[in-house]
This record gives structure tokens, C-alpha cells and sequence, in this order.
């Protein structure tokens, strides 16, 4: 009991994705890239794999664990065969792979008949063939073998109107030029924050990550997500307070009483914040107040609160403490 442990619940992982369909219209890709947000990506993909159409992941890597795990539903790779090893391990698994550049459509294409969606860079300026290249991009593609199965964008700032409507009309022309050397590809533009601005956005699928977890992007609300995880750390402390000191801090004032987490930025929180006293230290962290010795004590409550106190979004929080958690899944 020594480790940080996350509590996930499958449930309501799957009550999210119920909400995102519903809102969407369309059929679910659910994002279970980077260990599904740090949830536990074979879990996750299991759970939902009566109500996502497709799965993306990060990495071939990524992809092969989930086939490992049993998913058959397609897989789609969003970082770009960098090498030969990955076209021939992505195809070994029936992967689909992310065409962004002539360099990765070579490669593909010497894999020999696999499947891969176009990325158009609409100007996140990520990954993709610019839109005025894309109907190249497919010819060359049906030339090489490829069987072109999507197309996909993403918004750099979706609660940007100005912004967002001109990434859209760019996807939506560079839509075109894919249908018509591939007319039963499908289109996807719309993440979280792109099926939360509006409906024209959503095309043939939704490609949810966040919202499953319990989260929206900023700016956003109004799709009642709940949490997935909850994190709890084990009390590895209590007594009567000595000295001056309250963790790698002064003490703000007296205390009757301490307890010590076995918790700290050695396990992915930040040094401050959180409803700890003073700084943390790498593997453990204090609190006011008493509590049995080895129990377990949630954490983090708040958790946007807690990651726009330092800058950043749950997405980072989620994925920088949730590896190093012991998961339980309920």
C-alpha cells in the first residue's frame, strides 16, 4: 500500500462515451492514446468496444498492445511511420496508418497494401500535406497501393470562431479531393472541443479523448462528463507536530496535529498545491489534521483547479501522475 493508486471506473468511462455519441450523431473514435490519458489503454479500448467504432493511439507500440488485449475494432496511428519497422509491425496488426508527408506515404506504400487516413495540416502545423497538396497526396497513394480509409484535421483552438471556421472550409476542400479518389473514405475533424462548438464540425466520426475521462478543453462546457480516476495515497505518518517546519516550508502557523502521504513530486504531482502544506517532497508530502496509519486518503479533488494553479490542463495532470499510480479498476 505503499504506492500512489488510482481507482477507475470502467462504468463511467463508458457513460462518458454514451454522452459524446449522443451529442456527436456520429459514430465514436475514442483517443486512447498514451495509455488512454494514463487509464489504462487495453482496459479502456475493452470496455468500449461496443461503443467506439475505432480506436487512436499514438504510436504502432500502442496499437500492437491493444491487439494484444483482444481489440478488433480498427486502430488508427496518429504519429506517421517514421521507419520500415514500424510500416511492417503496424501491417503485421492490421494498423492504420497516418499518411502527413511524401516521406511517410513512400514508406507505406512499400508496406504493400496496408491502409492509412490523409492528415491535413488546416494550420495546427502538426502533422499533415498542406490542403493544396492532398489531392496529390491520394494519387499518389492509389498509385502506390494504399487503400486511403480517411481523412483528418485538427483544431488548434477550437472555442476560436475565426480560427475554427477557417480550419474547417480548408478540411472541408481537402475533404473533397479525398472522395474522389477514395469516395468511401470517412472524415473526422472534430476532438472534444470541435463536437462541443458545433455540429456542421462532427462530418463522418467524432474523435473524443478527453470527454471520456471526465474532462472538457478549456472554454468548453455543457456535456455532463464525470471522472474516471480518483487518486488516493496511503498515510505513512501521524503525530504531534516538533520545530518549525511544515514539508520544505515554514510553517504558516501552529499545528496540533500532522500526517505524512506517501506521496510527491517523485510520483508526478507538482512540488506545490493540492491541499499539502508547504512544498512536497519527492516521495512524500504533509497534511493537518490526524488519520489512521495506512489509510488511504484521497487526493486531488479538484484536479482542473489543480492544473490551471500551475499552468497547464488535466490532460497533462492525468497522464503525468496516473503512470505512476497502481490502477484498480472498478
Amino acid at each position: 500500500m505503499q504506492q500512489l493508486a488510482a481507482k477507475i471506473s470502467l462504468e463511467t468511462i463508458v457513460r462518458n462515451a454514451q454522452l459524446v455519441k449522443k451529442r456527436a450523431g456520429v459514430p465514436l473514435l475514442a483517443v486512447v492514446k498514451d495509455d488512454a490519458y494514463g487509464h489504462g489503454a487495453e482496459m479502456v479500448a475493452c470496455a468500449l468496444s461496443s461503443e467506439a467504432q475505432m480506436f487512436a493511439v499514438s504510436t504502432v507500440r500502442e496499437g500492437v498492445a491493444l491487439r494484444v488485449a483482444g481489440v478488433d475494432k480498427e486502430i488508427l496511428v496518429f504519429t506517421p511511420p517514421l521507419r520500415m519497422e514500424d510500416v511492417l509491425l503496424g501491417g503485421a496488426h492490421g494498423l492504420i496508418f497516418t499518411l502527413s508527408s511524401p516521406a511517410s506515404l513512400r514508406l507505406v506504400g512499400e508496406g504493400g497494401g496496408l491502409s492509412a487516413h490523409i492528415a491535413v495540416n488546416t494550420g495546427m502545423n502538426r502533422y499533415g500535406f498542406r490542403p493544396e497538396a492532398v489531392g496529390r497526396a491520394c494519387r499518389e497513394a492509389k498509385k502506390r497501393g494504399i487503400e486511403v480509409t480517411g481523412a483528418y484535421s485538427h483544431f488548434y483552438a477550437p472555442q476560436n470562431d475565426e480560427a475554427r471556421e477557417a480550419q474547417y472550409l480548408a478540411f472541408s476542400g481537402a475533404a473533397e479531393e479525398v472522395k474522389k479518389q477514395f469516395p468511401g473514405a470517412v472524415m473526422h475533424l472534430s476532438a472534444t472541443g470541435g463536437l462541443l462548438a458545433g455540429e456542421k464540425y462532427n462530418f463522418d466520426l467524432v474523435r473524443s479523448g478527453i470527454a471520456l475521462y471526465g474532462y472538457l478543453p478549456e472554454g468548453f462546457s455543457g456535456l455532463p462528463v464525470r471522472p474516471a480516476a480518483k487518486l488516493y495515497a496511503t498515510v505513512s505518518h501521524r503525530g504531534k507536530p516538533f520545530g518549525g517546519g511544515a514539508g520544505y516550508a515554514v510553517a504558516e502557523r501552529e499545528y496540533s496535529s500532522l500526517y505524512t502521504l506517501r506521496v510527491g513530486y517523485g510520483d508526478g504531482l507538482f512540488r506545490t498545491g493540492g491541499n499539502f502544506l508547504g512544498k512536497l517532497c519527492m516521495d512524500a508530502c504533509v497534511r493537518e489534521g490526524d488519520a489512521p496509519l495506512g489509510r488511504r486518503m484521497r487526493i486531488l479533488r479538484d484536479l482542473p483547479a489543480y492544473a490551471s494553479a500551475h499552468g497547464t490542463t488535466p490532460y497533462e495532470v492525468l497522464v503525468h501522475i496516473l503512470r505512476f499510480a497502481d490502477k484498480y479498476y472498478v
